[in-house]
């Protein structure tokens, strides 16, 4: 384990075994949606923000969702349909935990997971609050600023399995290099390299290429016309440091949201972990308020 005051349980979310960490044992539910770089899990994305909402007074989960963590990476659990395949597993996992109504965190990749969630599934969703995400920014038809110099974006391109270049991925991602420990690395590492995953993510990434060549599959990622049509209350925030998803996009992203309120904080790509107190008071006042 990466920290403390959460545990670490299974569930099969459709027909997918699940790997999730948890906290807290009474009100109401909150689901956090982890990023998508490699070595991704709920443990390394929300071990911060798990133990501070169940003291809250929620019950909170952090699914590792299809192609990371520990969840099954065998053939049949590979997200053959991209980020809808993302979604509809963290939809199958709120229903197999029985959660009649939750609230949703979602940081970068993970923040359009859970964007998709309430909107295919707005009976299920209370509230959502965002953290910096360059998938929503392209899915609302917004391109990088910075994409051929960006160094996160290259890590990325050339990252190769190997434990070096987790650390040059992580090092791009997290603003405070001490923050890159090679206790972080070493999980990131072995979670990246399970079997199957690699597999996993080669069908995720081929889904990727054929949708940006047929306009009815891009059509369905898509989030010009549903997101600024969210009905229910939600919450942006972007980190004013973000290497990797420059406060630039987030600005621009903000004029096509006007439902959406919009918050910059000192912090990079990963908010909750580089401003944990600040980023987890947010999240819990916010949820509060219902």
């Amino acid at each position: 384990m990466l920290g403390t005051g959460y545990y670490n349980s299974w569930v099969l979310a459709g027909n997918v075994r699940t790997h999730y960490s948890w906290a807290g044992h009474e009100g109401p539910a909150v689901v956090l949606t982890h990023g998508g770089g490699p070595g991704s899990s709920g443990e390394a994305g929300w071990r911060l923000m798990l133990p501070y909402l169940a003291r809250e007074g929620f019950r909170v989960y952090a699914p590792d969702q299809l192609s990371m963590g520990q969840t099954d990476a065998r053939h049949h659990a590979w997200p053959v349909l991209g980020h809808q395949s993302l979604a509809d597993h963290v939809h199958d996992f709120i229903e197999a935990l029985c959660l009649d109504e939750v609230c949703l965190v979602g940081n970068s990749q993970g923040a359009y997971v859970a964007a998709k969630v309430a909107l295919d599934h707005p009976e299920k969703v209370r509230r959502a609050f965002f953290i910096g995400s360059a998938t929503i920014a392209a899915a609302m038809g917004i391109d990088r600023p910075d994409a051929a110099t960006n160094p996160g974006v290259k890590a990325l391109r050339e990252y190769d399995y190997s434990r070096e270049a987790m650390r040059r991925f992580m090092l791009c991602i997290v603003n405070d290099q001490a923050k890159v420990t090679d206790e972080l690395v070493d999980y990131r590492h072995q979670m990246a390299n399970r079997p199957g995953i690699r597999e996993s993510r080669q069908a995720f990434d081929a889904y990727q290429v054929r949708m940006r060549k047929e306009p009815k599959l891009w059509e369905r990622y898509s989030m010009k016309e549903s997101l600024p049509r969210l009905k229910l209350p939600a919450r942006f925030i972007w980190g004013k440091q973000d290497l990797f998803a420059p406060v630039e996009m987030g600005h621009r992203l903000a004029e096509k949201l006007p439902n959406i309120p919009f918050e910059y904080v000192d912090a990079g790509h990963q908010c909750q972990n580089d401003n944990p107190e600040a980023v987890n008071r947010m999240v819990s006042a916010f949820f509060k308020e219902a």
